[in-house]
C-alpha cells in the first residue's frame, strides 16, 4: 500500500484514491510511481476486478502537474503520459469522481475514465496556456473526444473554468451529483458495472475504443469480425435470469 494513492478493494471493484491533499494532490514523482504500480497491478488482477474508482482526499481533485518538480528525470520516455494511457486502456472500465479543482494535468488524468463524475463544487480548467506550457499527456486527443473539438478548443484557448454543471451539459462529465453524493454515485456506478458479465463489458471497452475513429461501415465489419463472442457462462447466466 502507498502513502500517495491508496487502494481498496471492495466487491469487485477497485478504488483508487491519491492522497496529497495538503498539495491539491499535485501530481509529483513519487505520486506518479505509486499510481504507475497500481494500475500495472489492477491490469494483471484481469477479471478479478469488474471496475476501478479513480477519486481523490481533500477538497480538490488534482491541481495538476507539480511545477517544482519540472525537469525532473523521469524512469522512461514520456513517463506521465504512459501512466495515463495505461489508466485508460484498463480492460476494467473506470470511474472518476472529481470534487473541486482539476486543472490541466489533473485533468488529462481525469481524462483517461469512462465515466466521470463531478461534484456540484467541481471546477474543470486547462491552464496550459497560462503558464507557457503545451499538452503532451493527451489533452488535444481525449478532450475533443469527449466534448467536441469547437468547445474544446475554447476551453484550451481560453484557459476558463468550467463548473460541474456545466462539464455535464457539454459531456466533459455524465454526472453532476452534489459534493455530498459524489462518492455514493460513482460507487453505485462501479457496483452495477461490476454486477455484469466481466466478459461482456471488457469486450464492449475492447470495441468503443477500438471503433472510436472508424467510418461506421468499417465500424460494424470491425464489431463482427473483432467480436469477442458469448461469455463461458452465458448459458447459466440466461437459465439464472429465467
Amino acid at each position: 500500500m502507498g502513502e500517495l494513492v491508496l487502494r481498496e478493494d471492495i466487491g469487485g471493484v477497485a478504488t483508487l484514491t491519491l492522497n496529497r491533499p495538503d498539495k491539491r494532490n499535485a501530481l509529483n514523482m513519487a505520486l506518479w510511481a505509486e499510481l504507475d504500480a497500481e494500475v500495472d497491478a489492477i491490469a494483471t488482477a484481469g477479471d478479478a476486478l469488474g471496475a476501478v474508482i479513480l477519486r481523490a482526499n481533500g477538497p480538490s481533485f488534482c491541481a495538476g502537474n507539480d511545477l517544482k518538480e519540472r525537469g525532473l528525470e523521469t524512469p522512461r520516455l514520456h513517463y506521465q503520459a504512459s501512466i495515463v494511457t495505461k489508466l485508460a486502456e484498463l480492460p476494467q472500465p473506470l470511474i472518476v469522481a472529481v470534487q473541486g479543482g482539476c486543472f490541466t494535468g489533473g485533468l488529462e488524468l481525469a481524462l483517461a475514465g469512462d465515466i466521470i463524475v463531478a461534484g456540484e463544487g467541481a471546477t474543470f480548467a486547462d491552464t496550459h496556456g497560462k503558464f507557457g506550457l503545451v499538452p503532451i499527456w493527451g489533452m488535444s486527443q481525449r478532450l475533443p473526444r469527449r466534448v467536441g473539438a469547437w468547445k474544446a478548443r475554447e476551453i484550451s484557448f481560453t484557459g476558463l473554468p468550467v463548473s460541474g454543471a456545466e462539464a455535464a451539459r457539454i459531456g466533459l462529465a455524465n454526472h453532476c451529483v452534489p459534493d455530498t453524493e459524489l462518492d455514493a454515485t460513482a460507487r453505485r456506478l462501479a457496483d452495477a458495472i461490476a454486477a455484469q458479465s466481466r466478459h461482456s463489458v471488457f469486450a464492449y471497452k475492447r470495441l468503443y475504443r477500438e471503433q472510436a475513429d472508424l467510418p461506421l461501415d468499417a465500424g460494424l465489419a470491425h464489431e463482427v469480425f473483432n467480436s469477442a463472442g458469448m461469455a463461458p457462462d452465458m448459458a447459466e447466466r440466461v437459465a439464472g435470469f429465467k
